[in-house]
């Protein structure tokens, strides 16, 4: 239950902790004169006498000294800290509230049984103060869509001609990305379904260069809006990694997939020449060898097989007016405006901080690793490069400087934490590759900046001053959190056929073709889509 979030201002925590305390209070006060409403109205006036009498003793000497504990399981909750969305948001706001009831009403029981609170305003005080929290910050929720413009692609305005749409760019690597293209004087405009929240890319909404869209990279009116009079596509929007994929291939198909075939047609139609496509090195699956891209792909999971198929597709639609650029990122570390757990060295790092253990699955299998900041570094670079030198090309996004063994990752995480008890097992995992990345270094001169170690002491950092609370929060989790809410159905039926033709006949049901030819299908009953749009 316990998370925190960066750059989290005590600020802007004080006042919305002056009105929870004045909710909890109202809360009281209308419970103790909705109970004696209905005592009165059920003719009993000799109870009525007696809670008139009492409640002011009881409400002065021991409501408002004990009215505190609210306020600090909601901090702990999380309630001013992150910017939940949906209805896991709705979810977080009742446990914390439930919890912070359940435990005035123990200490009230046991510590002052003389003086317990009587049911029926113990009754209507639970109801109204779970639904004053809930419903407050809903209100607020609806009223800052509208007076902070999130759905602002019916409005045309000359201000962000020629920007650059980055298509899920309110996650781990687009919230980094968006603040360093703001940094170089880039126009942006970001759609995003913001699954995951605003506070990612809250502090940016102000910004007069920076316009938000909250939409569903598969509503094609959606992408539409956002693509027109755009200069260039940075294209992040997946549900991302093998764990999320696995569990929705129909989901995960028509975002990583069918929703890139449409951005394509979308481009074209707009004039837009410059696409940047995020894939990933898990393309290699498993290679002895060190691979590079003119290496054959050897994937092994769904969602590598979504990103060849999306390589596949945006090469085929290349022509002298649209020139893609695919982007195969090494495996990510680092801590991002949305952190993530999901991730091998941020999850061992934090394992190896609080649990002082940490298990290490084929320690001898090799990966190429990335700091998210270098990621947004590498984008910049090819947004900045003529498009006769990334036009229609791939480039590996790493440095061979950190190409290194599960077993050497520990070994680094070991030296920042050295009580740290490393645990060696094998398991049915292939993937194995090691990664050349000359040809971003020759032909647009990028190297990493910060090493497997920098990371490492980011996040420790981070989790030392309490940045993150609890690391195995669903929403530092890309599987977890995609499981813990609701299912985003599309909006009507026009996306769904829209997604379904672009998927394609040989995607039906789910599908993405193996090397055989075979293809892989999805469950029988797989998870209801989720549309995160965001990386």
């Amino acid at each position: 239950m316990f998370d925190h979030v960066r750059n989290t201002s005590m600020r802007r925590v004080y006042p919305r902790l002056l009105g929870d305390f004045i909710l909890i209070h109202l809360s009281m006060v209308a419970a103790f004169s909705l109970a004696v409403t209905s005592l009165a109205a059920l003719g009993q006036q000799v109870a009525v006498q007696n809670l008139l009498s009492y409640f002011p003793k009881y409400y002065l000497g021991l409501f408002l000294p004990l009215s505190p504990m609210f306020l600090v399981v909601f901090f702990l909750s999380g309630f001013y800290t992150k910017a939940y969305n949906g209805r896991y948001q709705l979810y977080i706001l009742l446990r914390g509230g439930a919890l912070a009831v359940v435990l005035f009403l123990t200490v009230n029981y046991l510590m002052f049984r003389s003086d317990l609170i009587s049911r029926s305003v113990a009754l209507w005080f639970s109801a109204l103060a779970l639904t004053s929290i809930t419903s407050t910050r809903i209100a607020k929720r609806l009223l800052l869509r509208r007076a902070e413009g999130t759905v602002r692609s019916s409005s045309r305005s000359a201000a962000d001609q020629g920007a650059v749409l980055v298509v899920g760019g309110a996650g781990y690597i687009g919230s980094i990305l968006v603040r360093r293209l703001l940094e170089e004087g880039y126009k942006v405009r970001l759609l995003d379904r913001l699954v995951y929240g605003y506070a990612p890319i809250r502090d940016m909404l102000k910004n007069p260069n920076f316009r938000l869209i909250a939409g569903d990279c598969r509503n094609i009116q959606a992408v539409v809006g956002a693509a027109r009079g755009a200069s260039s596509i940075i294209h992040l929007a997946a549900i991302v990694g093998d764990p999320a994929c696995e569990q929705d291939h129909q989901g995960a198909l028509e975002i990583n997939y069918a929703a890139t075939r449409m951005l394509v047609e979308v481009a074209k139609g707009q004039g837009i020449r410059r696409l940047i496509f995020a894939s990933s090195c898990s393309v290699y699956g498993a290679n002895d060898l060190t691979v590079d891209e003119r290496s054959e792909v050897n994937p092994i999971s769904f969602y590598a097989r979504t990103k060849i198929d999306s390589e596949n597709a945006l090469l085929q639609a290349q022509s002298e007016h649209f020139q893609p650029t695919i982007l195969r990122f090494s495996t990510v570390f680092g801590y991002s405006y949305r952190p993530r757990f999901d991730l091998v060295v941020n999850l061992l790092t934090a394992k190896a901080f609080q649990e002082k253990t940490i298990t290490i699955f084929n320690g001898e299998q090799w990966r190429p690793f990335i700091h998210v900041k270098d990621v947004a570094e590498a984008i910049l670079h090819v947004m900045k490069a003529p498009l006769s030198i990334v036009g229609g090309q791939i480039f590996n996004v790493g440095d061979s400087r950190l190409n290194y063994t599960l077993s050497d990752v520990a070994k680094l995480i070991k030296q920042t934490f050295p009580e740290t008890v490393v645990e060696q097992v094998e398991n049915s995992d292939l993937r194995n590759y090691k990664v050349s990345f000359e040809k971003i270094r020759n032909q647009l001169g990028f190297r990493c900046r910060l090493s497997l170690e920098d990371g490492i002491r980011e996040l420790k950092k981070a989790l030392e001053l309490r940045e993150v609370f609890d690391y195995k929060e669903p929403s530092y989790d890309n599987q977890k959190f995609l499981k813990s809410v609701t299912a985003f159905e599309h909006a009507d039926e026009i996306d769904a056929r829209v997604m379904a033709a672009f998927a394609g006949e040989e995607h039906r049901n789910g599908k993405v073709p193996t090397p055989d030819g075979q293809g892989v299908a999805a469950s029988a009953e797989p998870v209801p889509s989720i549309a995160n749009c965001t990386p």
